[in-house]
């Protein structure tokens, strides 16, 4: 009970804050009162969402998958052409009368290789827009990711900040207190070490945010951009369910379709059509004219062995889609069991956060110095309150990165942002 009371009681002298009680970190690391908890969980996206996804749009990565929808659109129209272009012939011989013919022959598509494929370039194109979507939210999960780790550990590295400023001050203390015969040489010892520790922490703060900064430079080409944290706008949406609805499924799902239809376009393209004929011709004085018929005769080829593999095609295709599902069933179980479990210890942590230091203020520093508790006693207080804040900021990162990567992988999150900002521009 005693070193629970240190611990909360230097929460507020670390700090300097006179009625801790009433206060809270922000995002920045800096303490923001209480009251503004709320507003720091219903942070609007407008703010920062909407800038944020323009310049994720002009990426290259996403101006590539752009590129090739486009494309995917020109071959659905190319695909809708006619298939045969009609021929036209001219003859001439040269005997004891002169013949001059001129014939315009037509191959008809008889197996309907123009409607297979453009439903096939259909298909391919939904498959694109498909793999789009889900390349995009897995790019924006991979993106909002490095901006919480960047400003998850710029708070790490002011908190760290603020005690090693702390640790100077209390061994500047120390050593007044030394020189009055109030503290011993071993305990001023203590201080220092404890410095030396903070020093050390700070350093390797200072480290971890810089490679969280690396790592947004490299995917942005900037330190600098709109961003506030949205960690009370996590949820789980226990109504999607794994399946061909869901667009990390979707293009899997269409794959089967893609090809059942193959297996239809290779009895297409194999078909025999036939080509009709119409032809003039002048001998002599003498004038004719010509309706002809041809259709090809598959005898020594028939196409069997192509049709066969377009078929196994499908059942390929079946069993890969039934591994995805496997796959994202297993994932969204994960997900559906650990993002609860979390969101509760947050919330367990933040509410002992916000009382724990109710009454006590900075009456611990006092009797530190007063001589009432042991530097031990005080130290230990120290190392509780940095390991309880450390803490609250693993659950953040957990909490942040279980929806992110659930969302990204399962394709939901770019349509999650749109929603978003659809809702805060009514």
């Amino acid at each position: 009970m005693r070193k629970s009371l240190i611990a909360t009681a230097l929460l507020g002298a670390i700090w300097g804050a006179p009625l801790f009680a009433e206060t809270l970190y922000s995002e920045a690391g800096e303490i923001a009162p209480a009251p503004l908890l709320a507003q720091i969980e219903q942070t609007g996206f407008q703010a920062w969402l909407a800038p944020l996804m323009s310049k994720v749009n002009q990426l290259p990565e996403i101006q590539a998958q752009q590129a090739k929808v486009r494309r995917a659109q020109l071959l659905v129209e190319a695909a809708d052409r006619p298939v045969y272009n009609p021929e036209l012939g001219v003859s001439y011989q040269n005997a004891s009368e002169d013949t001059y013919t001129l014939e315009v022959s037509q191959t008809l598509d008889w197996g309907d290789k123009r409607g297979v494929a453009t439903r096939v370039a259909q298909l391919e194109a939904e498959i694109l827009l498909a793999d789009n979507r889900l390349a995009r939210s897995q790019l924006y999960g991979e993106l909002l990711m490095a901006l919480v780790e960047q400003a998850q550990q710029a708070k790490l590295l002011a908190f760290q900040g603020r005690l090693l400023e702390s640790a100077k001050q209390q061994v500047a203390i120390a050593k007044q207190q030394l020189e009055a015969g109030a503290l011993s040489q071993a305990e001023l010892q203590l201080m220092q070490l404890d410095l030396a520790s903070k020093a050390a922490d700070h350093a390797n703060a200072e480290q971890a945010s810089l490679a969280a900064d690396a790592s947004v430079l490299s995917r942005f080409g900037e330190l600098e951009l709109p961003f506030a944290e949205f960690i009370g706008a996590l949820s789980v949406d226990t109504s999607q369910e794994v399946g061909p609805d869901l667009p990390a499924l979707a293009g899997a799902y269409q794959q089967v379709m893609m090809a059942k239809l193959v297996s239809q376009q290779v009895a297409a393209d194999t078909n025999a059509d036939p080509s009709i004929s119409l032809s003039a011709e002048r001998e002599g004085e003498e004038n004719k004219l010509g309706l002809g018929l041809s259709i090809p005769i598959q005898i020594r080829n028939d196409y069997r062995e192509a049709k066969a593999a377009a078929g196994t095609q499908v059942a390929i295709a079946e069993q890969d889609y039934l591994a995805r599902e496997r796959t994202l069933t297993q994932a969204a179980k994960l997900f559906h069991l650990s993002l609860p479990r979390l969101q509760q210890r947050y919330r367990e942590w933040r509410e002992l956060v916000l009382t724990s230091g109710a009454g006590v203020q900075d009456a611990l520093s006092q009797q530190w110095r007063a001589g009432d508790i042991s530097t031990s006693d005080y130290l230990q207080g120290q190392r509780q309150l940095a390991n309880s804040y450390l803490a609250g900021l693993s659950l953040e990162s957990a909490l942040y990165r279980s929806w992110l990567d659930w969302m990204g992988q399962s394709g939901q999150l770019e349509s999650y942002l749109q929603r978003q900002l659809g809702r805060e521009g009514v």
